[in-house]
């Protein structure tokens, strides 16, 4: 079953706090390096051989705020807004945050391990916007897009031809490869995350926070009798089995591990974010 979603016009306060944060802070930086001249970049831009050889690791988290020119952070937002609004909206503010610092941050991190001698300065938020556009591929995957506002394609193929164009065009000597694998990175480490590393996840605190911690699928859980209080009235009823929800989110695990996430129905959805707020309500990281 496909899913739908429905963007509103483009408007400040109608984003959510998570994306506006980011929205004033991308805003803000761009507006300091302006002021404050190059210097800044290459303090604050990602060096493969400074954060290699000098020790400079706060590069590949502040790079993700700087941005070259009115165009690149103009396209970098309005990608954010247009990718994250839908993709924040399912995942909570929490979620998308860490998936966007995990893409961006995982991103230059693969840079500096391709290319650790190169003192080239990589700069931009695109490891993450690239690794949001996978994210709304697979939540909505026949999402119609309009490519350049002219042309439409389904989210799923233009994530695809997106993905073609970074590879190839990285592989060109006529281009900056650096900025090509932080884009390729962003997406592929995207894609593992949600198609492997969140399941997985899950489905470990779904194993675990069962009652009695048992792991084992479908095991009754051990409950200690407690002795009652004198007139109380005795249970007539055997210890409650596993809640029915458990059942079903270890079924919906399986079909996305089978399937992947865009085979699941709003339905289904609806049941992990139940259990997703479960957990968060008793403190579970």
């Amino acid at each position: 079953m496909s899913r739908r979603f429905e963007h509103g016009p483009l408007d400040f306060k109608s984003m959510s706090p998570v994306i506006k944060a980011l929205v004033v802070i991308n805003a803000a930086v761009f507006i300091i390096s302006l002021l404050v001249g190059g210097q800044f970049k290459s303090l604050f831009g990602l060096v493969p051989y400074q954060v290699v050889h000098e020790r400079w690791i706060w590069q590949p988290f502040t790079y993700l705020f700087l941005h070259g020119t009115f165009f690149h952070v103009l396209f970098n937002l309005f990608a954010l807004w247009m990718f994250g609004m839908p993709v924040e909206a399912q995942w909570g503010p929490r979620e998308f945050l860490k998936y966007f610092l995990i893409t961006g941050v995982g991103a230059g991190l693969v840079s500096v391990a391709v290319a650790p001698d190169s003192h080239n300065v990589i700069i931009g938020a695109s490891g993450a916007v690239f690794g949001l556009l996978v994210a709304f591929a697979m939540l909505y995957p026949d999402a119609v897009v309009y490519l350049y506002f002219f042309f439409p394609i389904k989210a799923k193929h233009m994530a695809m031809l997106f993905g073609a164009i970074e590879f190839f065009a990285g592989a060109s000597a006529a281009n900056p490869a650096s900025a090509r694998v932080a884009h390729l990175s962003g997406m592929a480490i995207g894609y593992f995350y949600i198609r492997w590393w969140w399941v997985l996840t899950l489905r470990l605190k779904t194993m675990f926070s069962s009652p009695g911690g048992t792991a084992e699928r479908g095991a009754a859980p051990k409950t200690r009798r407690r002795p009652l209080p004198v007139g109380a009235p005795r249970p007539d009823a055997p210890a409650a089995a596993p809640s029915d929800d458990m059942t079903e989110v270890d079924r919906i695990l399986d079909k996305i591990i089978a399937q992947g996430e865009s085979s699941l129905t709003d339905k289904e959805r609806e049941v992990l974010r139940r259990q997703s707020r479960k957990k968060g309500g008793e403190g579970s990281a």
